[in-house]
């Protein structure tokens, strides 16, 4: 039975790509889904920004989607990265991801290009012309110096296949204006760890997660407790996490959310330049956080 749209909710980590080598670790990888499926993520994003997309080639990209929906096998939605600043290469991408089964892709914004807010619109109506599969735009102007005007939001959710966004502006104004602007079926994922308290309790449906690739049973808890409307609740889960959420990002992401996972037995620290593996003082700082919110291998 295919997912629909009110599937993509709760916890969801945005999946790092375990390296060995220089290569995929393809084992590691296949390890890193199943637990992340027993630990309670309701659902996976592998090749995102977290996954280092940017460095991965057409073949690894593909074949990192193809592991983790053989892994996953129906038991959570998969939602593949798939985006591009060339339009061409998104669409490619997304009709592998297609093809492959993916339940939804993410595709974010044209990033270094600079396109118009009309040159956005039109590189998501061209993606969702050519494939017929729910696509999640994402919202990080942080990285792609560009981001959604709201306004151009709301002429997007009217495009059936595009079905909501991964939010990762921090702006919390955003989230009542989208909702007002793209209607209340719009599906709403904060891409932002640290604000995600304040996201959900203001109608969101989940959160695709940094922090969930090392602490996933806890995010899971956390978003739990969100969509029960247990705000006491998830506001003590926000608090114990938020020194991990900040140390996810000590140093620039993948670097120190690898570095825990290695420290978890997971998969190695390695990272593939231009990005860097953590310094000593990101370690030691990771290597607090999780001590204090109580993450440790099993």
């Amino acid at each position: 039975m295919p997912f629909t749209p009110k599937s993509f909710k709760g916890s969801i980590p945005a999946l790092i790509t375990p390296m060995k080598d220089g290569a995929v670790d393809e084992a590691a990888f296949r390890k890193l889904v199943r637990w992340q499926i027993a630990q309670g993520s309701s659902g996976l994003v592998p090749c995102g920004t977290t996954g280092e997309s940017p460095t991965l080639s057409h073949e690894e990209h593909m074949r990192v989607i193809d592991i983790c929906l053989e892994e996953t096998d129906g038991r959570v939605p998969v939602i593949a990265g798939a985006g591009s600043n060339s339009t061409a290469e998104a669409i490619s991408l997304t009709k592998h991801a297609k093809a492959m089964g993916a339940d939804a892709v993410l595709s974010v914004t044209g990033y270094y290009n600079k396109p118009s807010q009309e040159g956005i619109y039109r590189h998501y109506a061209a993606i969702a012309e050519a494939v017929d599969i729910p696509i999640i735009l994402y919202n990080i102007p942080a990285r792609a110096i560009v981001g959604i005007d709201v306004d151009t939001m709301a002429r997007l959710s009217k495009i059936p296949n595009i079905i909501g966004v991964k939010d990762a502006t921090a702006n919390l104004a955003r989230v009542l204006r989208e909702r007002t602007a793209c209607g209340p079926d719009w599906v709403q994922l904060s891409g932002e760890d640290g604000t995600a308290l304040a996201y959900m309790a203001q109608g969101a449906q989940g959160v695709i997660s940094v922090t969930a690739n090392v602490a996933p049973k806890l995010c899971a808890e956390f978003q739990k407790a969100c969509a029960e409307k247990r705000w006491d609740d998830a506001l003590k889960l926000q608090t114990k996490l938020m020194p991990l959420h900040d140390a996810m990002f000590c140093e620039p992401s993948p670097a120190p959310v690898k570095y825990a996972a290695s420290v978890l037995g997971l998969c190695s620290d390695e990272v593939r330049l231009p990005m860097m593996a953590a310094t000593e003082t990101a370690r030691a700082k990771v290597r607090a956080a999780m001590e204090l919110v109580g993450v440790t291998a099993e």
